[in-house]
């Protein structure tokens, strides 16, 4: 089935489902390919294929709501699966709040290429899939005598959508990911078996970088924490490195939801226009990145995306609202979700933010702990390295920070210029000032 058909199809499961019953209705006809391959020991250890279609339907039937979807696409099927899914909303509770999004929400989308689809998709064969995982494999495995275990991977996925909706919307999208890296355990100091990863993400296989990088890049990493141990307990500075700042910037997205302002789990609610970060904190939401992981020209309720700037300089300007809890909330809809965060960079490299630190702990990995998003509270197991006078001095584990995240934020003292572009959250490496840590 290709796009045209998706479209044609959903258009006509929106008929049905208003033949049935509906007031309204929004379909959504998609189809996915899946392809895995997994290297261990030096061989094929896993060789995984998923092809999928779906069709999901919303509808609406007298103020209330049901969501339902199915694999079957043949129209005999889904004429039975349409009319007992509008059967079935009939029996829910009323939510005067249930609707499709006012169609003005849909004007102004742009017409743009994001450039998310790679045209040689189609080309790569199974056999270029195991050959650059083997290499992966092999790179890191000659990185070091100290390997104990090694995995590389390589994966790729390719996805078509067709959303239509009872109330003039209509939009198609098709993109592709690719994904290759290593895991890697090596021995350490004792019974110690220190491991570390290193996973890339590209929408173009042309992009991918050579197997040698990812391959010795996690076996590099897991031989910095061999010796590591805890420290004293005490308050010093702190840098993250940008792969793992998205576990401490994540807390950020729950909160600024308008779900979670609705229901009352959140610590941002009602504090627009406040200051809760440091001048060094701005955050934009931008759905047109060329080629990002969360680009976007409409979002899953078909609402025209917009690049917005969520926090500038430290002050909450907008959150994340749907048309359901935003109407809930009396609030004006902006988006669903999040696209990709991005952020004002700085102009320092994660190794100059380490050098501009006096006591400190480079933190290059979580492990555990949680956040509460009704206080904004967090407590976060860490991996790293001390720092003395801009200087890495040992590797350290076993350690948790904890604070409040308004609190965090405010001693943001840097961003470095150094984003992580392998990930919908284009986070850079951070550096902090006054967080408290504990160990010993």
């Amino acid at each position: 089935m290709n796009s045209t058909e998706r479209l044609a199809l959903a258009h006509w499961a929106v008929d049905q489902a208003k033949k049935s019953g509906a007031d309204e209705a929004a379909v959504n006809v998609s189809n996915s390919r899946d392809i895995e391959v997994e290297i261990r020991e030096q061989k094929v250890d896993k060789l995984k294929e998923s092809t999928q279609n779906s069709l999901s339907i919303d509808v609406y039937v007298n103020q209330r709501y049901s969501s339902q979807s199915t694999n079957d696409l043949r129209k005999d099927s889904l004429s039975r699966f349409i009319s007992e899914a509008v059967a079935m909303a009939k029996y829910l509770t009323e939510d005067e709040y249930r609707r499709l999004p006012d169609p003005k929400y849909y004007e102004g989308r742009k017409e743009t290429d994001l450039k998310i689809y790679d045209d040689s998709y189609d080309a790569l064969t199974s056999a270029e899939r195991v050959e650059f995982a083997r290499a992966v494999e092999e790179a890191a495995r000659s990185r070091s005598d100290r390997i104990i275990t090694c995995t590389a991977g390589f994966s790729d996925s390719e996805f078509e959508s067709a959303k239509v909706h009872s109330n003039e919307f209509e939009g198609t999208t098709r993109g592709t990911v690719y994904s290759a890296g290593a895991e890697a355990t090596v021995r350490g100091e004792g019974d110690g078996r220190p491991s570390d990863w290193e996973w890339r993400t590209f929408r173009f296989r042309k992009d991918m970088p050579a197997p040698e990088e990812l391959g010795r890049g996690a076996v590099d990493r897991a031989l910095t924490k061999v010796g590591q141990k805890k420290m004293e307990s005490g308050v010093y500075e702190m840098v993250i490195d940008n792969r793992s700042a998205s576990r401490f910037l994540g807390s950020l997205q729950g909160p600024m939801r308008a779900s979670s302002i609705q229901q009352q789990r959140s610590f941002l609610a009602d504090r627009l226009g406040e200051k809760i970060a440091s001048d060094a904190f701005t955050l934009i939401d931008d759905p047109f990145v060329v080629s990002g992981f969360g680009s976007r020209l409409y979002d899953g309720e078909g609402m025209a995306t917009q690049r917005r700037v969520m926090i500038d300089k430290g002050v909450l300007k907008s959150y994340y609202v749907d048309c359901y809890y935003g109407r809930k909330l009396g609030m004006e809809p902006t988006i669903a979700g999040p696209t990709n965060m991005v952020f004002a960079y700085g102009d320092k490299s994660l190794e100059e933010l380490v050098a501009q630190m006096q006591r400190g702990i480079l933190i290059t990995g979580f492990i555990g702990g949680n956040s509460n998003s009704t206080t904004g509270d967090f407590s976060l197991g860490i991996i790293g390295t001390y720092v003395e006078n801009g200087q890495r001095v040992r590797p350290v584990n076993e350690m948790n920070i904890s604070g409040n995240l308004t609190d965090a934020l405010n001693n943001l003292v840097a961003m470095g210029n150094d984003p992580w572009v392998y990930s919908s959250l284009r986070r850079p490496s951070m550096h902090f000032r006054d967080i408290q840590f504990s160990g010993v």
